[in-house]
């Protein structure tokens, strides 16, 4: 296939596009370079002749227009976004622009392509969301979302996040753009941008920085190794049901707290000589409407699709903290970036 990815410079896009690249897919990545956006995660495959770079805003209709019809591609995968919940309860305005303006703008140019290449059958539109658009659930391990759970944003990106799930099928109902749409867990692995819980902690630690800790870290999440997120995504998009949503997780469940302390043991281990890392841990003020528990059931994309994750959540960490200990350019060229190492959130 040729897949128009946008947002393929950012974390989860990028292994995105590795991926794809590695399966034989022709790959046309459109970014506009916010901050969170890095080149040099893509530097394995850059040289590819299938990959194919787009310097350009999915709020900008006439490059859109453009791309679509210079590359033609037989499938979007839209993963642009802002995405961090911090920033989007200091400055919602852009989390509006982007994840609702810009997935308009997508949408409309995807429709207008496929509908003058003949509405092809085999055409799909990808949309990526979150579980944040489900709200929170209750500490009782039996529920989780599932992909009827009811919609229930909380913070200022995951609202901008379900406004665009709630266009995109839209779209696939009012317009026919064949459409399948996937909702993921937290994701974690390479390449995170050094603004999340992980690559923080991981951070903080090796600067003997105190790891910032909010509340009482009892909040729970299902963590999703990127790469697996990854591969689950192709999958979708290769075999997804016309108009069907996927949930997609690591069955992985964790407090916040608990993957402190696991990233300290790791560390612990791997740099001995700053060893006990969790004597850094600092228990800070909560954010404004912090969930308490996300957890996916991902049972749908399992029996239709044949998915289910491969990495462990132990085992995803090691990798992931080994990587960042082997990576320090990569992430040491982002520490001026903005926001980076300064505490967001405030709602102030």
């Amino acid at each position: 296939m040729k897949l128009l990815v946008t947002g393929g410079a950012g974390f989860i896009g990028s292994a995105v596009v590795r991926q794809a690249i590695a399966q034989g897919h022709e790959v046309v990545n459109l970014d506009s370079l916010t901050y969170a956006a890095c080149l040099d995660n893509l530097t394995s495959i850059t040289d590819d002749p299938r990959y194919h770079f787009e310097h350009a805003d999915i709020r900008d209709s006439a490059a859109l227009t453009r791309i679509f019809e210079q590359h033609a591609p037989d499938a979007v995968m839209h993963l642009a976004a802002e995405s961090h919940v911090d920033r989007s309860i200091d400055g919602p305005d852009i989390f509006i622009d982007t994840n609702v303006i810009g997935t308009l703008k997508l949408l409309q140019a995807a429709r207008h392509y496929w509908e003058k290449a003949g509405r092809p059958r085999s055409f799909r539109f990808h949309h990526i969301s979150t579980d944040e658009v489900f709200g929170s659930l209750p500490m009782d391990p039996a529920v989780k979302f599932t992909e009827t759970t009811a919609y229930d944003p909380r913070s200022p990106y995951s609202a901008s996040k379900a406004s665009s799930d709630h266009l995109v099928r839209a779209w696939h109902e009012t317009y026919g753009l064949p459409v399948v749409l996937s909702n993921c867990s937290n994701n974690y692995g390479p390449f995170h941008f050094p603004e999340k819980l992980i690559p923080v902690v991981i951070l903080n630690a090796l600067a003997g920085r105190d790891i910032p800790v909010y509340g009482k870290g009892e909040n729970v999440r299902d963590w999703l190794f990127v790469e697996d997120h990854a591969t689950a995504l192709l999958t979708v998009v290769e075999n997804g049901a016309v108009g069907r949503s996927y949930n997609i997780g690591g069955n992985a469940e964790a407090t916040n707290i608990e993957i402190v302390q696991k990233i300290c043991t790791i560390l612990d281990n791997l740099r001995p000589a700053q060893a006990p890392h969790n004597r850094l841990i600092a228990y800070v003020t909560d954010r404004p409407g912090h969930d308490l528990r996300y957890a996916i059931d991902a049972t749908r994309i399992r029996d239709e699709l044949g998915w289910h994750p491969s990495v462990t959540l132990d085992d995803g960490l090691q990798r992931t903290v080994r990587w960042y200990l082997d990576n320090t350019s990569w992430w040491q060229a982002l520490q001026a970036r903005d926001g980076v190492g300064t505490r967001l959130g405030h709602g102030t």
